[in-house]
């Protein structure tokens, strides 16, 4: 199976259509339609429902699609750390991140090497937890920004500043929202909206033996949308705070926990990891800052 192919496949499946997929390339439409044909037959599988004017991926289709946006986003990521070699003036950096105001953190290391080295580039990738853990594993990312309830032992990390704090998002108009904090006994009988992975580990041990008995009305990886569903009266969204527009003008507000409950983020990569140029000086950069934060932190703490 060729890198060629693969990206000739992508391209048809992401046209609908190998007379658009062929003009893109730059290549005849019967020699696509023979790579094609020629893949189907490699793989023992029907890739294409084809019909007059376009064409749809059948199950199949669909694995291949996902394995060669996988295959295809490492030998573009290798490729480009081969080219940045020998030279830390340029150079791509690939970052997941939880949703998390704790992120300003990471963008002001990133400005402050960008001020000194303007030709890096920082691609930042947003997803919830078991999605960046993955792409970290599988050598998609540089690093990512993961929140604590994750197994951080496989991975060399460095703890970000401060911590989120949870709440609930909830309509003003709420009969709930004169509250001025929300316990677990409060939220029992609320159609509630939860961020999928947190439920399972900071919240589930917020709750207790209470997490049973909670209405659950929806479930959310991405937590502007779950904002979305509380704004339109689905049910109250738990979240971290700052991270839905709760201002003046907003219909939403936010009310915290009680007990309080926070959430820390961390800053990892795979052990044993070999950076390209640029990702290596944002490392040192964000273990500088991060030491130097420390050390202001106990001088602090000491007077």
């Amino acid at each position: 199976m060729e890198i060629r192919v693969l990206r000739y496949f992508l391209a048809v499946a992401r046209e609908g259509s190998v007379t658009r997929a062929a003009q893109r390339l730059h290549i005849s439409q019967p020699t696509l339609s023979k790579q094609l044909k020629d893949l189907e037959g490699e793989l023992g599988k029907k890739l294409f429902v084809r019909s007059s004017f376009s064409v749809r991926l059948t199950e199949e289709g669909n694995l291949l699609r996902k394995r060669a946006e996988e295959i295809l986003d490492m030998v573009d990521k290798t490729e480009e750390e081969f080219k940045a070699l020998g030279e830390v003036n340029g150079g791509d950096i690939y970052i997941g991140a939880a949703e998390s105001d704790g992120i300003r953190h990471l963008a002001r290391r990133i400005k402050a090497v960008q001020a000194q080295y303007p030709r890096i580039r920082v691609h930042l990738y947003s997803g919830d937890r078991s999605d960046l853990a993955q792409r970290l594993d599988q050598g998609l990312l540089d690093f990512a920004v993961l929140v604590e309830s994750n197994d951080l032992s496989r991975y060399n990390y460095l703890p970000l500043p401060d911590g989120d704090a949870w709440g609930v998002v909830l309509r003003r108009d709420h009969p709930l929202a004169e509250r001025k904090a929300f316990t677990p006994e409060d939220l029992l009988n609320v159609p509630l909206i939860c961020p999928r992975q947190g439920l399972q580990k900071e919240l589930s041990d917020w709750f207790q033996e209470r997490v049973d008995r909670l209405n659950i009305a929806a479930t959310c990886n991405l937590v502007y949308n779950g904002g979305i569903l509380a704004r339109e009266g689905l049910g109250c969204l738990l979240s971290f705070d700052k991270l839905v527009d709760t201002g003046p003008d907003s219909p939403l507000c936010f009310r915290p926990l009680r007990p309080p409950l926070y959430s820390r983020l961390f800053f990892v990569w795979k052990k044993y990891a070999v950076f390209s140029p640029a990702a290596a000086v944002l490392l040192d950069e964000m273990k500088s800052r991060l030491d130097m934060q420390v050390r202001e932190k106990n001088s602090d703490a000491g007077k």
